[in-house]
Formats: C-alpha cells, structure tokens, sequence
C-alpha cells in the first residue's frame, strides 16, 4: 500500500528540510521513497509543495487531488489551498500561523477570516498546533518545521527515537539539540 504526505508552506518556513527529514526517515525504515518538490516563487514568499509518496513499490512521486493521507500545512491558507488533494478520511496538520500572501502585502485582498473552520466545515480532520509557539519554546521560530515533523510523526507507525536518529544525522550538529527540543514539543502536542 503507498501512503502520500503533502508538505505545503511558503517559502522560507523550512518544508525543504522537514521533507528531507521525513524522506530519510521512511527510507530509514525500508520503505520506497518517492519526492517532488515544486519550489514556486519559494524565494519570494511563494506557494511551496513537496509530495513524499512511500510504501512497498512506489511509481510516482506525484500526488494527485484526493490522493494524500496527511497534509502538513506550515501555515492556514495553504491548508485551505490544498484541501482538494487530500483523500476522503485523511488528515490534516496545520501550523495556526498565519502570513500573508502578496496580494494581502500590497492591500489588493484580505488575509480570509476563519480559514480553518471553513477547512472543517468540509469535514475533514484538522489538527491545529501552534508550532510558533513550540519553536520558540524549544529555542527558535526556526524550528516551526521540527516541531510541525513531530506532530506528523505521531500519525504513523514509525518509532519516536528512528525520528530522532535522521534528525542527529541530517541537521548541523549545532542545531541537533535545538530541532531534538522541538521535534518533542510536536510529537507530545
């Protein structure tokens, strides 16, 4: 059976990184592997996906609508941009930050009030974290994706220390302590 995970931000908030944590870890685990990334305008604030397809024999990287298991959303709007590729009974993990995107910057749109109750009003599961928060705890609101990986982790069946054993192994040593503190922080929320 292949399982999908979209990984959905903007760009500059670390989804590069949780997804190469998150590959590592499944292949750490023997499964076959599969990611695309499409960067967008990532260096400008831009839309950013990363698809990470894994199971037993994978063909394809690519995650059509109504395909994923999980999508992790490192910000409100992109939940709600992407609700239409996650599978009937999936689920969605959403960092309740909030920025805004350019036609919001420039004063051509509002920031839309109650995204996340419009994302549950299509009955979809929505697990809402305050990665923020969590980032800051552990030492830095860099580590929004760390702490937002440790959420995700607790929806499959890999175990806690594998999780931490890719990041020891993939992060710069300097920082191993702090994403360790936040990958907690996320997987105990």
């Amino acid at each position: 059976m292949t399982r999908s995970i979209l990984i959905v931000g903007v760009g500059g908030q670390g989804t590069l990184l949780a997804s190469r944590l998150l590959g590592r870890t499944l292949l750490a685990k023997d499964y076959d592997v599969k990611i695309s990334e499409v960067h967008g305008m990532s260096q400008r604030g831009g839309s950013v996906v990363t698809y990470v397809r894994y199971g037993d024999n994978v063909a394809s990287p690519i995650v059509e609508k109504g395909e994923a298991d999980i999508i992790l959303s490192f910000e409100e709007l992109e939940a709600a941009r992407w609700l239409p590729y996650l599978k009937k009974g999936g689920k969605i993990v959403v960092n309740t930050q909030k920025m805004d995107p350019m036609p919001v910057i420039i004063g051509a749109a509002e920031y839309p009030k109650d995204v996340l109750k419009q994302v549950e009003a299509a009955g979809v599961e929505v697990q809402a974290v305050d990665a923020l928060r969590m980032a800051l705890e552990a030492g830095s609101p860099k580590a929004v994706n760390v702490a937002l990986l440790g959420v995700v982790a607790q929806n499959t069946d890999i175990e806690k220390d594998v999780w931490e054993e890719t990041i020891r192994t993939t992060v710069p040593e300097k920082f191993i302590d702090l994403n360790l503190k936040a990958f907690g922080l996320g997987y105990n929320a």
